[in-house]
């Protein structure tokens, strides 16, 4: 009876540690999440963290994308923005000559 007990303990303590890396992971990226949510820039969750883990700034990426949508150009995808980034690229000065180009016409 005492080593089910042990086992049971030993399970709910690595499902609090599971539980607590995944809070701290969304409460990184959350804010940034409703941000983009909220401007009608469609970043996901997953995506924010999949940027993080290719040591891409998601926070670089989503104001890029929501300065994107407001201005209307819907054809730059987040992951041409990403792409950019890693291929050494300045995401923001990129975006500002892609607006005012488009504004231009």
């Amino acid at each position: 009876m005492l080593a089910i007990t042990q086992v049971v303990w030993v399970v709910v303590a690595v499902l609090a540690l599971v539980g607590f890396v995944l809070l701290v992971l969304i409460g990184k990226f959350f804010a940034l999440w409703v941000q983009a949510l909220f401007a009608g820039a469609k970043v996901s969750l997953g995506q924010l963290i999949g940027m993080s883990l290719r040591k891409v700034n998601p926070h670089v990426i989503v104001l890029s994308k929501i300065r994107v949508v407001q201005a209307g150009m819907r054809e730059v995808t987040t992951n041409d923005m990403e792409s950019h980034y890693l291929a050494g690229g300045r995401v923001p000065n990129v975006i500002t000559a892609l607006i005012a180009a488009n504004r231009a016409n």
